[in-house]
């Protein structure tokens, strides 16, 4: 054996047991304290990704409904711009009379002036 190793061996040897056993319950508590904060930070991490995956499903709802009622008034405008092409094309005002609702009942007499 060589000396460095010698004394090394010597060294624990000569330290009672009632330090050694002392040392041991202080890395044993604080190797519990470690592990007790990594079990913390490991739930605060589980924590964090469960409410962004939430809000992010909340988002894109939110986005899918702006999406649909984007389509669904483009869809009206494009009717309407077309309707309004139509006006302005040959007999577009009598389509357009016969476009609208009539307000008066059915039953009543109507007047129509030319």
């Amino acid at each position: 054996m060589s000396k460095s190793s010698c004394k090394h061996s010597n060294f624990y040897k000569k330290i009672p047991s009632s330090a050694f056993k002392n040392q041991q319950k202080k890395e044993n508590s604080v190797s519990l304290v470690f592990l007790i904060v990594k079990i913390c930070f490991f739930f605060l991490a589980l924590i964090s990704l469960i409410k962004l995956g939430y809000s992010s499903k909340l988002r894109l709802t939110r986005l899918r409904e702006i999406q649909d009622s984007f389509l669904y008034e483009k869809y009206r405008y494009n009717d309407l711009s077309s309707r309004f092409d139509n006006l302005f094309s040959a007999e577009g005002e009598q389509r357009f009379m016969k476009d609208q609702d009539q307000m008066i009942s059915r039953d009543i007499i109507r007047v129509i002036w030319r």
